[in-house]
């Protein structure tokens, strides 16, 4: 069924703050499928509006949403963020923590790399040292089975002393 772009947009506006209405909620009252609005939301999304994921939580935003409202603020003042949060929702501090959070990203990302290179590294030298290990216990066994192989040998030549 083909929607008039009119009711189409009044739809998509509940989605936004500060109503934020549930897709499962809107679609029965507005009698639209659930898969009709996700397809709608999507499209919204793909063309650059910021629609959250679910409920009127700010933290229910998806991270390409939280990024993408850092960057439509990142040149505005204080005024204007002001404005831009109350048309969404949304407080400064939102904005502020997600903006030291995209910040902070690639220090994670090098702490962790740091971390699992540590890790290998520490894996490899465990692992050098079991194989040493096994080695020597390999030798070890060689050297008993042939000195078993030598006494049965003595035995059989000398006879049998203990038994």
């Amino acid at each position: 069924m083909k929607y008039p772009p009119e009711r189409r947009e009044a739809i998509m506006r509940k989605l936004l703050p500060p109503n934020n209405r549930p897709i499962a909620e809107l679609a029965q009252e507005e009698g639209i499928s659930d898969a009709t609005l996700y397809k709608w939301r999507k499209e919204a999304r793909e063309a650059g509006q910021l629609l959250p994921d679910h409920g009127s939580d700010p933290e229910g935003w998806s991270s390409r949403d939280k990024f993408n409202a850092v960057l439509e603020t990142a040149a505005l003042s204080e005024a204007e963020l002001g404005e831009y949060c109350r048309k969404r929702g949304l407080y400064p501090e939102h904005i502020r923590r997600w903006r030291q959070s995209c910040e902070t990203a690639n220090e994670r990302d090098e702490a962790f790399e740091k971390r699992s290179r540590e890790a290998v590294k520490q894996e490899k030298k465990r692992n050098r040292e079991l194989e040493r290990e096994l080695k020597r216990k390999d030798a070890a066994l060689a050297e008993t089975a042939a000195l078993l192989t030598l006494r049965k040998k003595a035995r059989a030549i000398w006879g049998d002393e203990d038994d």
